[in-house]
């Protein structure tokens, strides 16, 4: 399968994409939450924010979370509406968020262009208790299309609920997402379609999108962990085409 990386802003660079090029868009944005009061969100980092004390990774930070919800919800909406722009009709989208951006996700979601069509949620097993408290063990994963859905174009019949933990062996991102969970996702792509993700950190959705046999564009604004998605891809590529694939929930790992 191909894929393309673009190193830069995600604004700029998906205004590059040709119109009506890409299938599904599949994305993680940083979130621009993971604090109680709005100092705390805005003023610390993305590690500060979602990596525990005693977490035995030490994974390079990211830009992006010093957003308040305002400007957060403004400008996911520009980036969706850029996206949308870049998506065939009947096309999909899915975005990540938590809890405290549903709202905001939801509002710039529809902003850009998009018809919202439910939400999913990934249940995280392995998640801390919080004494007093409900655990606040999942993350959502709202969905939309570009107009009517063709389903007879690509019949999959997908679930609205996963379950999976965050990676352990081999993780590379602070927020990376495991590969049995995207690679689900990726499916509601048509076959051999393209996958966009305009926030693609260390290429976990293109991993999926291959191994899925689906072409990726990949867009990340930190050259670190760029490198480390053509890292990740290329080496899925390789596999593929030695026919060695890992079927894992996250294989294709780049060397240590």
């Amino acid at each position: 399968m191909n894929y393309t990386i673009h190193r830069g802003d995600a604004l700029l660079r998906l205004a590059e994409i040709p119109t009506a090029s890409i299938d599904c868009v599949i994305t993680d944005p940083p979130y621009n939450s993971g604090g109680r009061t709005a100092k705390e969100r805005t003023s610390r980092s993305a590690r500060a924010k979602y990596t525990s004390a005693d977490a035995a990774h030490t994974l390079a930070d990211f830009p992006g979370e010093n957003k308040d919800q305002r400007a957060y919800t403004y400008w996911l909406s520009q980036l969706l509406a850029e996206s949308c722009r870049a998506t065939r009709d009947g096309g999909m989208a899915a975005v990540f968020t938590d809890w405290r951006q549903l709202g905001s996700t939801a509002d710039a979601l529809q902003a850009g262009g998009w018809i919202w069509r439910g939400a999913l949620a990934w249940y995280k097993p392995a998640a801390r208790p919080q004494k007093g408290r409900f655990t606040q063990n999942c993350e959502f994963v709202l969905w939309g299309s570009k107009g009517p859905i063709d389903a007879d174009a690509n019949p999959v019949y997908l679930p609205g609920l996963y379950t999976a933990s965050q990676p352990r062996a081999g993780r590379v991102h602070i927020t990376q997402k495991p590969v049995s969970v995207m690679r689900d996702l990726v499916k509601i792509a048509r076959p051999g379609g393209t996958v966009l993700d305009f926030c693609m950190g260390s290429g976990t959705t293109g991993v999926a999108a291959m191994l899925e046999g689906r072409d990726f564009v990949g867009i990340e604004v930190t050259d670190h962990y760029a490198s480390i998605a053509e890292q990740r891809l290329a080496e899925t590529a390789r596999q593929i085409a030695a026919g060695t694939a890992l079927d894992g929930a996250d294989g294709a790992q780049p060397p240590a």
